[in-house]
């Protein structure tokens, strides 16, 4: 008689099967979504020589120009998602990517006025002059000083969800807690890691990269919900971000001194209470001293204002249109 085959070599041959299966499983999911992230960041951009260097950049609409200063883990892509509301309302949006992003390289001087002086560049290459200028999250600080260096060619600032490290008496630097920074520091190593993250634990993701509470998340609406998703989605890949990535988490958890009280431009500010960032005080402090300014706060809606979308870009469009420059858009 056969002696039956042993249980546990049939349950150690089982394991390893599935093992097999879901890992295949695995890289053939990682492989389908790494090909569309590389395919939307390989077409419908340009990279314009210009005399700060190559800069990449897309333009999308037709109407009044609008510069779209990206946040951290963005590049033209991003500037074009989040400008997608503006170019439906009748405005041309330039989104360039910042330094260390996609296709810009990361010079040796990096400083957001650095930036700003590079942002006049393409504009310089571009043939573009006056534009209004929007700055998200980490964007926000060579937003302000393109405006502050080149106020003749800034019509409008907007500032939205700025990450910008205020230094004057009794302020602090943001500093994520131990959690927060512990898992952007991990997803942000590889295109793989993110991914893995983002299938695999997205409420963490969404709370930590995305600074926004997982409440407000699943309280929102389903369009809302993919809004999010795309955002977090659009970091991919994240290699070609990473140098810009770094540089960012420099940049805006290092106090500077911005003269916010030398802006002329008109100036909107918007943000939420409980970005996880804590862009709260230094918007508070930015509009204090900006004169003229106008400061928009959300209870709700973490980093990427979700559940307010559209109450967010009515007050922009209707802050554009205010000024004269902007009145034939329609």
């Amino acid at each position: 008689m056969k002696r039956l085959p042993n249980r546990r070599l049939l349950l150690g041959a089982t394991l390893i099967l599935v093992a097999v299966g879901v890992t295949a499983w695995v890289l053939d999911r990682y492989s389908e979504d790494m090909e569309a992230a590389n395919a939307r960041v390989t077409a419908g951009s340009q990279l314009a020589f210009t005399d700060c260097g190559p800069i990449e950049y897309a333009v999308a609409g037709d109407g009044p120009p609008v510069l779209v200063v990206h946040g951290s883990g963005g590049g033209f892509d991003q500037g074009l998602q989040i400008a997608a509301p503006l170019i439906s309302a009748g405005f041309s949006a330039i989104a360039p990517s910042r330094f260390g992003y996609l296709r810009t390289p990361l010079p040796r001087t990096s400083s957001p006025v650095a930036q700003a002086r590079a942002h006049g560049c393409l504009l310089d290459a571009l043939g573009v002059g006056e534009v209004a200028v929007i700055g998200v999250s980490a964007g926000a600080p060579s937003a302000t000083e393109f405006c502050l260096l080149s106020p003749q060619r800034c019509s409008a600032l907007i500032l939205l969800v700025p990450a910008t490290a205020i230094a004057e008496p009794g302020s602090e630097p943001f500093k994520p807690t131990p959690l927060r920074e512990l898992v952007i520091r991990t997803s942000l190593r590889s295109n793989f890691l993110f991914w893995a993250g983002s299938r695999i634990a997205r409420g963490a993701m969404i709370e930590s990269v995305l600074a926004t509470p997982m409440t407000d998340f699943e309280r929102a609406s389903p369009e809302e919900q993919g809004r999010v998703l795309d955002v977090l989605r659009h970091i991919q890949p994240v290699g070609p971000r990473s140098r810009g990535l770094w540089n960012d988490m420099v940049v805006t958890t290092a106090p500077a001194a911005v003269e916010f009280e030398s802006i002329r431009t008109p100036t909107l500010i918007i943000t939420t209470e409980n970005d996880g960032y804590g862009t709260l005080i230094g918007a508070r402090s930015a509009a204090r001293r900006t004169p003229g300014a106008r400061l928009v706060t959300y209870p709700d809606g973490g980093h990427v204002w979700v559940g307010h979308h559209s109450q967010v870009w009515s007050e922009v469009e209707r802050f554009l249109l205010h000024e004269p420059h902007f009145t034939s858009a329609q």
